[in-house]
């Protein structure tokens, strides 16, 4: 029994382990100044002024006298205890000389895959220490196995449309409560509170459940790719940085190219995402030289196609991004070495790790990317499958005119329509088939017959399809 509890306990400090903790970044307190056009909390001068059409829940942590405030016709006020509203009585007030109107700011823009209004923390809500390791931006926004925070005694408003009917997520944790059963989230999403804090048309739901396979889940964001996406250029002036290197790499999942190094892993059901993450950070990161360079590791889906046009569905495999901190010429080259210092581990320890093979791809410096079925690649192999179709197609047609009798008719035609563009030797063989195609049917040929423009021409008899062939191999580089 003992020896059970202690398995038990070790499942658990494993899955807590592993869980990962997003918080939300955004609050409607009445508090925070930023959610005031002034910049600053409302008075005692002040008139406060909400928005009649908006709709708010907003957490108020303390008493405030006002002079007058205009309420929103669908909202509501949480108070914490000892916060209330006042009138004020006209006495002096040290920090309020002169009064004015106050507007509460639109917190309808708040989105809720916009990967900068989320943070990685702690299980407690502790702000999680910056580390080499990072998220690309799919992931940075909560995945369907993620765990959720809102802060305790705060209010929000988060816009959850999205490309997906559903958003799932393990748990959702508000005011202080977590929120880890689909029974309990629900009964949530019946109250008062619900409607107020969350709009739009993607549905969150909460399964209780986090990733049952230890060789790692995806994250489930990508159909919301452009959304978050678009969230991230308006943050960032609406374009991408310029890359200090040659055609800059493309990571599954992120919205940017990048210079460094990208390693594909194909794995089997031995591998262990989780340990080899740490594998890579205490064996190699966390080496002097490479202290500037930061990864990312997690398991996506390609998307597969056929001859590189068809698609085929998706595969897994687990994607590791390396970008470092040097700028210019040096831009990558960090990461680039510990890339092959991964794929030299590889080779030796692959098969004990689960890893049953590995493809790298760089961008590093004023070189240009070294990636494996990079662009021009997969132009060349479209064309080479779209000339492969072609060239069944018009072996198809060329089948079915010779099945239905038509296809030496049709050459018949064609030599004698273009006979000025036939060299004078194989006109003078063109001028001998033609007399040997008798009135009767006969086949043979023989005779004499004058070509214009030219000399008698004797000719032994032979059969008509001889004489076909021996015009084809007649034919000068300058013809047909």
């Amino acid at each position: 029994m003992e020896r059970l509890l202690f398995l038990l306990a070790v499942l658990q400090l494993l899955a807590a382990t592993a869980a990962v903790y997003k918080q939300w970044i955004p609050n409607t307190n009445f508090e925070t100044a930023s959610n005031w056009d002034k910049g600053r909390v409302p008075c005692a001068r002040d008139v406060v002024h909400f928005e009649k059409d908006k709709v708010v829940s907003v957490f108020v942590r303390s008493p405030h006298a006002l002079t007058d405030m205009y309420l929103p016709l669908s909202g509501e006020f949480v108070l914490a205890a000892g916060a209330a509203f006042t009138a004020f009585d006209g006495s002096w007030d040290p920090g309020c000389d002169s009064g004015g109107t106050v507007r509460f700011a639109d917190a309808e823009h708040h989105a809720w895959f916009d990967p900068t209004l989320w943070q990685d923390v702690l299980p407690g809500g502790e702000l999680k220490a910056a580390g080499p390791v990072f998220s690309v931006d799919e992931e940075r926004v909560p995945c369907r196995y993620d765990d959720v925070i809102f802060q305790p005694q705060t209010s929000f408003r988060v816009d959850t449309d999205s490309s997906q009917p559903v958003i799932h997520l393990r748990s959702v944790s508000v005011m202080g409560q977590e929120l880890n059963t689909p029974s309990s989230w629900a009964a949530y999403l019946g109250g008062p509170s619900a409607p107020l804090q969350f709009h739009g048309n993607g549905t969150l739901q909460v399964t209780g459940t986090g990733c049952p396979d230890k060789s790692g889940c995806a994250c489930g964001n990508t159909l919301d790719g452009p959304r978050i996406c678009a969230a991230l250029l308006r943050a960032s002036g609406r374009q991408c940085p310029e890359p200090a290197c040659q055609s800059p790499l493309q990571p599954l999942g992120h919205c940017c190219g990048v210079c460094g190094a990208t390693i594909n892993l194909d794995f089997t059901p031995d591998f262990d995402l989780q340990k080899y993450q740490d594998r890579l950070v205490q064996e190699l990161l966390s080496q002097p030289k490479y202290a500037g360079v930061q990864m990312a590791i997690s398991k996506v889906h390609k998307a597969q196609t056929f001859l590189g046009v068809l698609p085929r569905g998706a595969t897994p495999l687990i994607q590791i991004v390396l970008v470092d901190d040097r700028a210019g010429g040096q831009a990558g080259t960090a990461a680039e070495q510990l890339a092959a210092d991964i794929m030299e581990s590889i080779a030796q320890h692959g098969e004990a790790l689960g890893i049953s093979s590995g493809k790298m791809e760089v961008a590093a410096g004023s070189t240009a990317s070294g990636q494996v079925g990079s662009h021009p690649v997969s132009r060349i192999t479209a064309g080479t499958v779209m000339g492969l179709l072609f060239s069944l197609l018009l072996l198809g047609g060329i089948l079915f005119l010779y099945r239905k009798g038509k296809l030496r008719s049709l050459q018949m035609l064609t030599l004698e329509r273009r006979h000025q563009k036939i060299s004078r030797f194989s006109t003078s063989t063109l001028c001998t088939m033609q007399v040997r195609q008798r009135p009767d049917g006969v086949t043979r040929a023989g005779g004499r017959q004058h070509c214009p423009g030219g000399t008698t021409t004797p000719q032994p008899p032979q059969p008509l399809t001889s004489l076909l062939v021996g015009f084809k191999s007649h034919i000068t580089p300058g013809g047909i």
